[in-house]
């Protein structure tokens, strides 16, 4: 491979890279919004948000709006730059795969 930034493993699974790259376009978003968002079940995102703040991700507070329980998430800079990295790799790995049906002959003989 190239030089270029790797792939995170951390954000691999289909449902963690769609909370990073949700989270990537807000400040914070409460737990409820990006369970509904993503379509996933409470313990879907809870189990998924407590391996993304391990790995340094996300950033989760929890708080109160009157009298009800609230947590929110956000994207941590760390995580804004891995999921960056994770990015460019895909669209590198993306664009040397067109590259080489490029060269393919169209019909098959």
């Amino acid at each position: 491979m190239s030089d270029g930034p790797a792939l995170d493993p951390a954000v691999q699974h289909p449902t963690k890279l769609a909370v990073v790259a949700f989270l990537s376009g807000c400040v914070e978003a409460d737990f409820k919004t990006v369970r509904d968002r993503l379509e996933l079940t409470d313990s879907a995102l809870s189990r998924t948000l407590s391996g993304l703040e391990e790995t340094g991700h996300v950033a989760v507070r929890k708080g109160f709006v009157g009298k009800r329980p609230r947590t929110w998430v956000s994207l941590t800079a760390e995580g804004r730059r891995r999921l960056a990295g994770h990015l460019t790799a895909l669209q590198r790995i993306a664009a040397g795969a067109l590259a080489q049906a490029a060269d393919l002959p169209t019909e098959v003989p």
